[in-house]
């Protein structure tokens, strides 16, 4: 088998590529590249089990990056058990058809207790007195002390939220590049986040993302030049484009103006409460799980969504088959937006009213996901200054929480999740194996089949 290396650079499309990235341009140049026709939804979850299983979310069961748990009547999102990925991934099969195999995966999800041979996936450490420490969750478990010793403590906090920055890409790259000099992997997943933060910030504002997009040039680099030196197959990738959105919709708020939402009211402020409500929308970027727990009331909730202004297709029984979401973890309905618009999981009327971990970045509570999470009021001058205050007294021992994140959806600018209309905004597949990619544009589920061509070439 061939040694292989598969980059996943978050949001890169042909459009990205140009004078900010010049190595990814030349890497293109002189490789190979096909479009890949995004998955629906087109989000991290989705894209990447995809891609791992050669099936459908219909069949492997991830239908967004979270759903509604029917069972614990809770939605959740960034779970990370390998386990719920309800189909064997591209490293099983492999392992089946030659037992020296062995693969290494750095950050792509759903990362705990799979079948790979070594494994990096973030995991903070929650503290008994409330603090959240950056930390990391490796397999085998020594590896963690092995790359925290040689490269210093994950930077989570570059990961996600207000900070992010290339620390955490670099920090992932650095880390893929000790494993392989430990344990020269057949197959190595490579994760690279940097992308997704300003093009979600910004859009596709050039004059802002430039930068980013020679951040992340430099890290590709480096990475290629490491495994080509090893005569490595080396495949960039991504798992969907990102376009300019103005249209924050706040589906759970129309619900709730129709009566269909409960809430509970705990220290003043109000809570989703998903078990009692008739009808609440999970939301995921530009798609939307609307979950019924009063199935009578389909087809008029439908009819309702069809109505709003950025909504572009309501999707149920049959329709949700022809997209491949027919799932039990899928909504009873499936929200898609047009080309400018995007979905919040607000509830709230009032912002007085919103849950304490609307203005924090709390991935886990929150029953929907936050983009805003990535960004402060920009009219706010001193928020630096409260940032610097709370972490001091936190490092003195007070209890306080970093509710910086405003409730303001309008300051997002970028969006994915549906199918672009311009093939310039796919996904893209790029090799430096160029007789193993032959069509302009593949299904997602073909990635798994090309990226198996490329560790069994001979």
């Amino acid at each position: 088998m061939q040694k292989t290396v598969v980059i996943n650079v978050v949001g890169l499309t042909k459009r990205l590529i140009g004078k900010h990235t010049p190595f990814i341009k030349s890497f293109l140049n002189r490789g190979k590249a096909s479009f890949i026709s995004p998955v629906l939804p087109a989000v991290t979850c989705s894209a990447q089990s995809t891609y791992l299983t050669g099936k459908h979310p219909s069949e492997h069961g991830v239908v967004g990056n979270g759903w509604y748990f029917k069972e614990e009547c809770e939605v959740k999102f960034w779970r990370q058990s390998n386990k719920l990925v309800q189909q064997d991934k591209i490293w099983d099969e492999l392992k089946y058809e030659n037992p020296n195999f062995t693969c290494a995966n750095h950050f792509w999800w759903y990362n705990m207790y799979s079948t790979v041979d070594f494994s990096t996936t973030p995991r903070p450490n929650y503290l008994a007195d409330g603090r959240k420490i950056p930390d990391f969750y490796s397999h085998p478990a020594e590896l963690r002390d092995t790359l925290q010793k040689e490269l210093g403590t994950f930077p989570l906090f570059h990961f996600w939220g207000p900070k992010t920055s290339i620390k955490s890409s670099q920090w992932i790259a650095n880390a893929a590049i000790k494993t392989d000099e430990l344990h020269d992997p057949t197959l190595t997943f490579i994760y690279l986040p940097h992308l997704d933060y300003n093009l979600q910030r910004h859009g596709l504002n050039f004059e802002v993302i430039s930068k980013d997009l020679n951040e992340i040039d430099l890290v590709v680099k480096q990475l290629v030049d490491y495994y080509e030196k090893l005569d490595t197959n080396v495949v960039l990738l991504s798992e969907y484009g990102i376009t300019n959105v103005n249209n924050p919709i706040h589906l759970n708020r129309i619900l709730r103006k129709e009566g269909f939402i409960s809430i509970r009211v705990e220290r003043g402020l109000e809570l989703l409460d998903t078990g009692a409500s008739k009808v609440f929308a999970v939301a995921d970027h530009q798609i939307a799980h609307i979950y019924l727990n009063d199935i009578a009331l389909k087809q008029e909730v439908k009819a309702l969504l069809e109505k709003v202004k950025g909504v572009e297709k309501v999707f149920s029984d049959d329709e949700l088959e022809a997209v491949k979401l027919n799932h039990d973890r899928c909504g009873d309905l499936v929200v898609l937006a047009d080309a400018n618009s995007w979905f919040t999981y607000y509830f709230w009327f009032d912002d007085a009213l919103a849950p304490d971990y609307a203005r924090m970045v709390d991935i886990h509570k929150k029953p929907g996901y936050d983009p805003v999470e990535m960004l402060t009021d920009p009219k706010d001058k001193l928020v630096m200054l409260k940032v610097i205050g709370k972490l001091l007294k936190k490092k003195l021992g007070f209890r306080t929480v970093l509710d910086i994140i405003p409730l303001k959806a309008e300051l997002v600018k970028g969006s994915h999740g549906r199918i672009p209309e311009d093939t310039e905004d796919y996904p893209i597949f790029i090799s430096n194996k160029k007789e193993l990619i032959r069509e302009e544009i593949i299904k997602p589920t073909e990635v798994y089949h090309v990226l198996k061509a490329h560790v069994k070439v001979t």
